[in-house]
């Protein structure tokens, strides 16, 4: 009787320990994970899916993306929702830095712009490798032209080249300019479905299989170049910013490994991003 009296409080104090442990276990387990704000065409080219289970394999960290346009992708991060940004309107980048939302800025890659247009080619400007006489040749014609109207990198790269143009495109708007607010994927899928022209960034023109009677009409051009960057969002502005899987990240894109891993994605053999991590350090 005595003996069984005495282990009671030891089995309650042993099963107090395991249901204890077990509720306070997940509460104590580190989060190996980190949210980016990244561009569409980082996730509608296919990239992240090829390069982020590489980057898991070697780290255990996973990457929850958020795929916005680049204006979009940077309001994440100055709200304090994003560990990272990994964008391309460089313009907008450097004023996130000058404004001290992000820790430091580092080239990743680059592709190019490409002028998509239907093969038909109403504005006559297929083979061209003068975009802003390409552009001009459109509005000119009032062929239609599809914008993501979005604030992203491709958005803002397309509304410095009709600057260049002296075209106001929004003095179209209604007629042969069309402001979706979209992603690319969704303005390609509009340009496809009205025989439009519309500015592409060439990874996502690659991996879209709706092309319809779309076809590349001006490339080439070096104003169409189109740099990718990635930032550490500052966590002397938000605390909760995870520095050491988030700067992981941005150490494994920038490395050896990460560039061959974006050198390595192709499709149908055609490298839709090249890396240039190497100008960090010129």
């Amino acid at each position: 009787m005595s003996s069984r009296r005495s282990s009671a409080p030891i089995a309650a104090l042993l099963a107090l320990l395991v249901f204890g442990a077990g509720s306070i276990a997940p509460s104590c387990a580190e989060d190996r994970s980190i949210v980016v704000a990244s561009t569409t065409s980082t996730q509608d080219s296919g990239l992240f899916g090829h390069i982020l289970p590489l980057f898991k394999a070697k780290t255990g960290i996973e990457v929850k993306v958020i795929a916005q346009g680049t204006g979009q992708a940077l309001d994440t991060a100055r709200r304090g929702d994003a560990d990272v940004v990994f964008v391309h309107a460089r313009p907008l980048e450097e004023k996130f830095l000058a404004d001290g939302f992000g820790v430091k800025r580092y080239d990743v890659m680059y592709n190019d712009f490409v002028l998509i247009g239907p093969k038909g080619d109403p504005a006559g400007v297929k083979g061209s490798k003068d975009i802003v006489s390409a552009l001009t040749a459109i509005r000119d014609k009032g062929a239609p032209f599809v914008s993501r109207g979005d604030r992203s990198g491709t958005h803002t790269a397309e509304l410095a080249l009709w600057k260049q143009a002296g075209i106001d495109p929004s003095a179209g708007k209604g007629s042969w300019y069309r402001d979706i607010g979209q992603g690319m994927g969704a303005a390609l899928n509009m340009a496809s479905a009205s025989n439009a022209y519309l500015l592409s960034d060439r990874g996502t023109w690659i991996s879209f299989k709706n092309r319809g009677d779309l076809d590349v009409l001006v490339e080439g051009d070096k104003r169409l170049f189109n740099q990718y960057g990635v930032m550490l969002v500052n966590p002397g502005k938000f605390p909760n910013v995870k520095v050491k899987e988030g700067q992981a990240f941005v150490d494994w894109l920038i490395s050896p490994e990460g560039q061959a891993a974006i050198a390595g994605y192709r499709i149908d053999g055609q490298q839709l991003f090249f890396p240039d991590a190497d100008k960090n350090r010129s």
